[in-house]
């Protein structure tokens, strides 16, 4: 992975650790409106609106069908029945497969404007004629995956809607992806939907039953890069703080990074923090387990030696059908951990 580096902050950072790192100066996106409420839309006939979380409401003469999205942002869309036209962000990885943050999407039938960091395609994109562009925001007013150099361009192809994913929990995305996708015309009270939020919330109940059953499990959230190991902050993380609400003990880095999203540690001091079970991240900028056999000090991790080690989809796609299975499997791994550390 290049070492380009951004402004305090190089691009491994950017992609490793906890969610979309330090992006004030880098990705922020334009906007302008009234900044009061939390989001309105109007029906899927006639004109449309919607009040995004940089405080813009959105304006157009109808509904948008034409849509470029982020593409975890165009996976929840899509489990709600909303199709995008185009995609920016991992949707394909080096062997042609989905990456994990494209979900379910069909990803042969979409136009990929940018498969990684820094990328997207301008003239591809106004060939497309977009109606709207979406996408998360880890920072207000920074469009994730939306380049710096050429961010003044797209932004002026189309409208734009931002969501905020950090500094929030875990169902506060949720219900505002689901306002969009109901403005866009999805049916919120169509049985798949109801049924996906009822399993979410079932697998809530798991978890908060799981974190009373076994207490004491020490849970980190961690990302593998070459030189560095990142310990994720959980309040920046809408799933981790969203864990943590749910009674799960994760482990909380004393010196979080300037942004406040992880701590970098040397693979040196790698166990630094005492941890029963490790969230490792799974996107496919971060190393996987099979890639860290080759440090010392992670083979000797106690999560590790105990084979308490499982992926943590660091950048949720923001679907409650997405979420539940999430939180199915960490209610497993608690209630099935063993005190290690």
């Amino acid at each position: 992975m290049s070492h380009a580096r951004a402004p305090q902050l190089s691009r491994r950072s950017l992609l490793t650790a906890g969610g979309a790192l330090g992006l004030g100066a880098l990705l922020t996106a334009c906007g302008s409106g009234d900044s009061s409420g939390s989001g309105t839309s109007s029906g899927t006939s006639g004109p449309w609106t919607f009040k995004d979380d940089r405080g813009t409401t959105v304006r157009t003469d109808s509904t948008p069908r034409n849509i470029v999205a982020f593409t975890g942002t165009a996976a929840a869309l899509h489990d709600y029945g909303i199709e995008v036209t185009g995609v920016f962000g991992p949707t394909r990885t080096n062997d042609g497969k989905p990456d994990v943050q494209a979900g379910g999407l069909d990803i042969g039938k979409l136009t990929i404007l940018g498969n990684t960091f820094g990328k997207f395609n301008v003239e591809k994109y106004a060939a497309l004629s977009p109606e709207l562009l979406v996408s998360s925001m880890f920072i207000k007013d920074a469009l994730w995956y939306v380049p710096e150099e050429s961010k003044d361009k797209i932004l002026k192809l189309a409208p734009s809607v931002g969501l905020m994913v950090a500094h929030v929990s875990l169902p506060e995305p949720l219900r505002r992806h689901a306002e969009l996708a109901e403005s866009l015309g999805a049916d919120l009270r169509a049985k798949k939907v109801t049924d996906a939020r009822a399993r979410f919330e079932r697998a809530a109940t798991a978890v908060r039953e799981a974190a009373e059953s076994n207490p004491g499990i020490k849970v980190l959230a961690g990302s593998g890069s070459a030189d560095l190991f990142y310990v994720s902050t959980p309040d920046p993380s809408a799933d981790l703080r969203y864990f943590k609400e749910l009674g799960v003990d994760v482990v909380v880095p004393d010196e979080p990074d300037k942004q406040g999203f992880f701590e970098s540690l040397s693979w040196e001091n790698a166990d630094r923090y005492e941890a029963d079970v490790i969230l490792l991240d799974n996107r496919t900028s971060a190393l996987q387990p099979e890639a860290l056999t080759s440090k010392p000090t992670w083979n000797k991790l106690p999560a590790v030696k105990a084979g308490q080690v499982v992926p943590r989809v660091t950048e949720p796609i923001f679907s409650y059908a997405a979420c539940a299975p999430i939180l199915e499997g960490l209610a497993k791994v608690i209630r099935d951990a063993k005190k290690v550390s």
